[in-house]
């Protein structure tokens, strides 16, 4: 893993608050601007090509209907998923995001070794598709070996006995556990719960949201050697935080709000 300077400032979806969300463009928006990192979501296409989207159809970011899981990534490829955020956000429309697809995983790779420094956060996607996770997470990995990304991506997952299968057969991988915002969390028992089922699948580090991202729980997770990543976070005040908090990295849609 390449280290740079806490906190590292990671897009989430790319420069999601500025450009369509997991698009090429969002990606290289968000490098351009400076940032450390970009966190993608990614599935299995019909074809068995991990392709990068977060939803498990098109209906939001396509304005159109159709499963993934049941897209060849060459149809996918023909998707405009770019369209819907000029309707919503008119503002900050452009005639370039017009057009913009739902890029493979590979091609996002290919971007990346265009700039040595930037890493990647890949989030498994896995909701209503358990029975092909291990397939997602074998394709994933083969890529990323191929390319020789290895120091320079972490694979992310809610699934984190996926986490611990990726570890246990891929060490030289890094990894992360997800964790949702949940009401009971609010006790410090809790996430030391948390941070023990982290440690438990031997990812790296773990992922926090802000909402339950107390300095008890920051401290409990590097005393147990993980590093801390906070996730999604906006406001330029969390900058400091995490600096006095020795927070590794934040997650956020405005990447430029921390870089500029």
């Amino acid at each position: 893993m390449i280290l740079r300077k806490n906190p590292l400032v990671i897009a989430h979806r790319g420069s999601s608050a500025l450009v369509p969300e997991n698009t090429l463009a969002a990606f290289a928006h968000a490098i351009n601007d400076g940032a450390d990192g970009i966190e993608l979501d990614v599935r299995l296409a019909g074809d068995g090509i991990p392709v990068v989207i977060h939803d498990p159809t098109l209906r939001r970011t396509g304005l159109c209907a159709g499963s993934v899981a049941k897209m060849s990534s060459s149809e996918l490829a023909q998707i405009d998923v770019g369209r819907w955020f000029n309707r919503a956000r008119p503002e900050l429309s452009s005639k370039s995001y017009a057009g913009q697809s739902v890029p493979t995983l590979a091609q996002v790779f290919q971007l990346l070794k265009k700039d040595k420094r930037t890493i990647s956060y890949l989030e498994l996607k896995t909701d209503r598709a358990e029975d092909s996770a291990t397939e997602l997470a074998s394709s994933v990995v083969e890529l990323i070996e191929e390319q020789k990304l290895s120091k320079r991506v972490i694979i992310v997952s809610f699934n984190l006995g996926l986490i611990a299968e990726i570890k246990r057969n891929h060490p030289a991988i890094g990894t992360g556990a997800l964790f949702e915002p949940k009401r009971e969390m609010a006790r410090l028992a809790r996430k030391r719960r948390m941070i023990d089922a982290a440690l438990a699948s031997g990812a790296d580090e773990i992922l926090l949201h802000y909402l339950v991202t107390t300095e008890g729980a920051v401290r409990y997770a590097q005393e147990n050697s993980l590093r801390v990543v906070v996730w999604t976070v906006d406001h330029p005040r969390w900058m400091r935080r995490a600096r006095r908090l020795d927070i590794h990295a934040l997650i956020t849609n405005n990447p430029t709000a921390f870089t500029a």
